[in-house]
């Protein structure tokens, strides 16, 4: 064996030798025995190059609002994995979060010629150039051009980087010139102290980098004649860091002034493993059983597929065999259906297809029954602010945030989304702190947020699951008065009640602390922002008193300037957000906490009544002051006439329909469920825009092969989709004739593994395969938090489906929010409804 072993060695060193003689070469080959086949990148219609097992993507993608998207400039595809990106002049040897970016003038592509050019610039130091990238007949050349040389400010900064996915190359090794290497698990790089930043000392540098030679799958040269390349590792800097290749623009030269090869090895003939997209959690007896597999574009789909049941010997019965139905194509893959809806009968079961078989899962009729727990048990109390969050022998957090907040200052823009406009709308002045803030709330997302956004829209879908369904569930022990939680401890009060009022809390503090919804908080300081850890170490929960020095304290205060920002600029939208959620409150907490019950109702009457008196208070932001003025109105409306009964709200309903009609699907949950406070004739109307949007209905479902809406951008859609499930249930419930409970229960499958481009369950610990690593606030851990819904699949435009499952810090695919928790609550508990029907 060793012998054996040895004798391949000598091959790929052989083969590896022949490759670096010429400018590069695809190495078609596997185990690195060359078969003579070349094979050419060509640009496609779809506008980058393509051969069988790589493309390369130039500027299809852009950067975005914060730049650390990873998912611009030159990007490789390479076996169906994306594993490079950021092809692109950057200041910085291993960029950060928020460091500078260039702007998108345009792209060229050249079919006839087989380049592409994109065309950047940096205003702020007039500095402009290209990238092209050139097809050869071994590979690709990439050239950086100048049109006047670099200038002064950036001589010495300004180089081309290619960035490189880590956990592709983890237990991989590397070749620059004559030094080997291993890539790190671990960052451990010498740095070097600067006058204005520490950045690290690359690992390796030469003119020639091999980046995993021993990998057929991942081997990748790149190569220069006049640029020397260096090797960096990202994660020194920022742990979502990536391996950096690059190479400094030299200085007083014009033209072309960075010249690269590039080769990534394709082994001949590859074809993309079939994957069997289906749910991981299983499915009731009662419903559509249906899997989707997906195929790579060049494999030859088998006649069947078949489902076997799990035995207690671990032999397998076969259940069904059945032929799989073409769907057709969808993004880059070819999809194929297994139907397999007849088998009822409860237990563990498998699908396979040819050689691939799925993990098991579960026909039974509880199938659903626990799949929300996770996400009120673990999720939501571990997302708890200014409070000690303990779990058996772990703590998740200490009581964080009792400092908060100070008064932002005014006409400021925040690096988070949150501004601040020419007053302060409040009585303090800035840098003032504003007591009664460090209360209730939850940890917006993988960050420490409070955005009051996402305060009321969790708090209103937590009121409608107690309201619809009564959730009983009691196994969390929360204290207030004492800032306590405790995980897997019962205190004889049903948690999702305790929830809501945690949410509401926080909302009906801004309201007594400065007369109306607030933005949100948020630290003032980068360096706080990007703090990976227990949230109670970022601040030193003293009330910062700026008559003291910076570390002393007069053990209330302190010096130190590490309180939460308060951003406070009036917005109606956000006014009518939190007091619908306040009015919904009212409800649901009546009978439970009184008196907060009776405050979260005046203050939504009296709030309404003010709004009432004067013209919208307008400011607007990014997406921290709320949604759509009319929407967030809407809403306001519909809870003040649950609670109430008012004739003028009823009057407001009815003055909305033409806007009903227009965009049904976006009121339609909330037209629904005012029907039963309305007269007969509402209704009416209302089912005939249910009509017309069923027809909208069967046009998603003809879109792609999972009958959900699939979104594309630069946040993944899993939001759109459960926001989709919930709206069939509320208009199934009332028209049932019309919206069949499929459309419900498709949402949840596709949550659940029925996506495309894998078959994991995108709730972290609910079914088989799930999300064991995603971007929470323990993100740096890869690992997870139990209950937590990540994004999902992101589209790269375009047509590649992405959800790392290995690289936790993409949050448009992997980041956790809470609002998308609450919502995931009420959609399981609909389903579980449907299904008793």
């Amino acid at each position: 064996m060793i012998a054996a072993n040895t004798n391949n060695f000598k091959k790929i060193i052989k083969a590896m030798g022949l490759l670096f003689i010429g400018v590069l070469s695809f190495l078609p080959t596997a185990y690195g025995q060359s078969s003579g086949i070349k094979t050419k990148l060509i640009v496609n219609d779809s506008s980058y190059f393509e051969t069988r097992g790589l493309n390369v993507l130039v500027f299809s993608n852009h950067y975005g609002l914060f730049g650390d998207e990873k998912a611009s400039g030159i990007e490789i595809i390479h076996h169906e994995v994306r594993t490079a990106t950021n092809g692109d002049v950057r200041l910085n040897p291993t960029p950060e979060q928020w460091d500078s970016i260039p702007q998108f003038v345009k792209r060229n592509v050249n079919k006839s010629n087989n380049s592409i050019e994109a065309f950047l610039k940096y205003p702020a130091y007039n500095f402009n150039y290209s990238v092209k990238v050139t097809a050869l007949d071994d590979g690709i050349r990439i050239s950086v051009t100048l049109k006047k040389e670099l200038p002064d400010a950036l001589k010495g900064r300004a180089g081309f980087n290619l960035e490189f996915l880590p956990s592709a190359y983890f237990g991989k090794s590397y070749l620059m010139d004559d030094h080997s290497g291993l890539f790190p698990l671990y960052p451990a790089s010498s740095m070097i102290v600067k006058s204005d930043t520490i950045d690290p000392r690359p690992l390796a540098t030469g003119k020639k980098i091999v980046l995993a030679p021993e990998d057929p799958e991942r081997r990748v040269i790149i190569k220069s004649s006049d640029n020397e390349l260096q090797l960096f590792d990202g994660r020194n800097k920022a742990q979502n860091g990536w391996y950096v290749i690059r190479s400094l623009i030299p200085s007083g030269k014009s033209g072309k002034v960075i010249e690269w090869f590039l080769s990534a090895n394709t082994i001949p003939n590859w074809i993309r493993k079939p994957v069997i997209t289906h749910s991981q959690v299983g499915y009731h007896p009662s419903q559509q059983k249906i899997a989707v597999i997906e195929l790579d574009k060049n494999d030859k789909p088998l006649a069947s597929a078949r489902l076997l049941k799990v035995n207690e010997d671990g032999n397998f019965t076969q259940k069904l065999s059945a032929t799989i139905k073409k769907w057709g194509n969808y993004l880059r893959y070819n999809y194929f259906t297994f139907n397999f809806s007849s088998v009822k009968e409860n237990g563990l079961y498998v699908i396979e297809y040819g050689n691939v078989r799925t993990k098991p899962f579960r026909i039974a009729n509880d199938v659903y029954v626990n799949a929300w727990h996770h996400t009120l048990d673990i999720y939501l109390p571990v997302q708890m602010d200014h409070m000690f969050v303990n779990e058996a022998y772990r703590v998740w957090h200490g009581a964080s945030h009792l400092d908060d907040a100070l008064q932002a200052p005014v006409n400021h823009e925040h690096f988070d989304l949150y501004a601040q406009g020419p007053s302060t709308d409040t009585r303090f002045k800035a840098g003032e702190h504003i007591p009664g803030l460090n209360v209730g709330g939850w940890y917006d997302a993988g960050d420490y947020d409070i955005r009051t956004q996402t305060q009321y829209g969790a708090v209103i879908n937590l009121v409608q699951t107690w309201e619809l369904f009564k959730p009983l569930r009691d196994e969390t022990f929360i204290d207030q008065q004492t800032r306590y939680t405790d995980i897997h401890h019962p205190d004889g009060k049903p948690d999702i009640l305790q929830q809501i009022e945690h949410g509401t809390l926080q909302l009906l503090g801004q309201f007594k602390s400065v007369g109306h919804a607030i933005n949100g908080i948020v630290e003032a300081h980068l360096d706080q922002y990007t703090h990976l850890g227990d949230a109670v170490t970022k601040t030193d929960n003293l009330i910062y008193n700026p008559k003291l020095k910076e570390h002393e304290s007069d053990g209330f205060t302190s010096g130190n300037f590490d309180d939460r920002w308060a951003f406070t600029s009036k917005s109606s939208a956000l006014n009518y957000g939190s007091i619908a959620a306040l009015a919904a409150a009212s409800r649901a907490l009546k009978g439970y906490n009184d008196t907060l019950a009776n405050e979260c109702l005046l203050t939504a009457k009296k709030v309404w009544d003010e709004e009432q008196t004067h013209a919208p208070d307008m400011f607007r932001h990014n997406n921290t002051t709320g949604g759509a003025l009319q929407d967030e109105k809407l809403k306001s409306i519909l809870e003040l006439l649950i609670c109430t009964g008012d004739k003028k709200f009823a009057d407001s309903i009815n003055a909305g329909l033409p806007d009903f009609e227009k965009q049904f699907g976006r009121y339609a949950s909330l037209a629904v469920r005012a029907i039963p406070y309305m007269n007969a004739s509402y209704k009416q109307k209302i089912e005939g825009f249910v009509k017309k949007y069923k027809n909208n209905l069967d046009r998603i479902a003809r879109q792609n092969p999972f009958g959900v809406p699939v979104t594309t951008g630069g946040w993944a859609g899993n939001g759109q989709v459960i926001g989709f499930g919930l709206t069939n249930y509320f208009l199934h419930k009332a028209f049932p004739h019309i919206i069949d409970a499929e459309y419900v229960l498709r949402s949840l499958n596709y949550i659940y593994g029925t996506h495309p481009g894998s078959d994991i369950s995108f709730v972290s610990a609910v079914g088989t395969e799930s999300k064991k690593i995603a971007y929470g606030n323990n993100r740096a851990d890869f690992t997870f938090i139990a209950g937590g819904i990540v994004p999902g699949v992101l589209i790269l435009s375009p047509d590649f489906p992405e959800n790392k499952e290995d690289w936790p810090f993409l949050w448009g695919e992997n980041e956790y929010v809470v609002g998308l928790g609450a919502s995931y609550i009420l959609l399981v508990h609909a389903v579980n409804d449907l299904l008793k029907e």
